[in-house]
């Protein structure tokens, strides 16, 4: 659960808010932004203990904000397990461990006002992916939408054909191993889905000129099924 103060206390439209999210037995950084009128949600998954920070993922953030939507950026690594990481790679690739710390974040996000009145989307980037990929299909009421970016989708394994979010999933233009993994996993998928790749890039989320191009995609990829989320349940 996400510390007790209310999301709605002393935040500015536009200004992201410092969080800590309690998952189990250890506590997570997050960093909240939330537009005056936002229309959606969009949890922001990767393993790290400082991607929040990043200019890459506030400058996603800025995007989705201007299209009124609210982020959750969240490191699903703590501090000290990013320092073992660094050396070992031990934590980022254990993906059920991702993935059951990022269904609590969805889970909260369904209780807590006002981001439980709003249709929530997840984005993830390499094994964040595939963490994503697992929450969705674990949370197929919950995740109206989902981006991966860079994903190891095929570190998701069995939970692909489970996932009901439509998915989009985006990769660098030059990286043909990532090109292919990404569309064996979009095979197996039952839910709406599409492999896009990124002009001129090796990783979709690597340069500024790739990031615009990710922003772009994923913003119109939840305008449009964020909406229909919206429009679903109120009939």
């Amino acid at each position: 659960m996400i510390d007790e103060r209310s999301v709605s206390d002393a935040v500015a439209p536009g200004a992201a808010r410092e969080m800590l999210v309690s998952t189990g037995r250890v506590t997570l950084a997050a960093a909240l932004t939330l537009p005056a009128l936002p229309q959606g949600l969009v949890i922001c998954a990767h393993a790290s203990a400082s991607e929040r920070f990043s200019p890459r993922n506030r400058r996603l953030a800025a995007a989705l904000y201007r299209a009124q939507l609210a982020t959750l950026l969240l490191d699903l690594l703590t501090p000290a397990e990013q320092n073992v990481d660094r050396d070992t790679a031990q934590h980022r690739f254990n993906v059920p461990r991702l993935a059951a710390r990022l269904i609590d974040a969805v889970d909260w996000s369904r209780r807590e006002a006002p981001l439980g009145e709003l249709p929530l989307g997840l984005f993830g980037v390499h094994t964040g992916a595939a963490a994503a990929l697992v929450a969705a299909a674990e949370r197929p009421q919950g995740v109206a939408a989902l981006v991966v970016c860079d994903g190891r989708a095929d570190l998701a394994g069995g939970s692909l054909w489970r996932v009901q979010a439509p998915t989009l999933m985006l990769v660098g233009e030059e990286d043909s191993s990532a090109l292919a993994l990404n569309r064996q996993a979009a095979a197996e998928l039952a839910a709406i889905n599409a492999v896009t790749t990124v002009a001129g890039a090796g990783t979709a989320f690597g340069l500024p000129a790739a990031i615009e191009q990710v922003a772009m995609l994923a913003e119109a990829w939840y305008r449009l099924h964020l909406r229909r989320a919206v429009l679903a349940n109120s009939h």
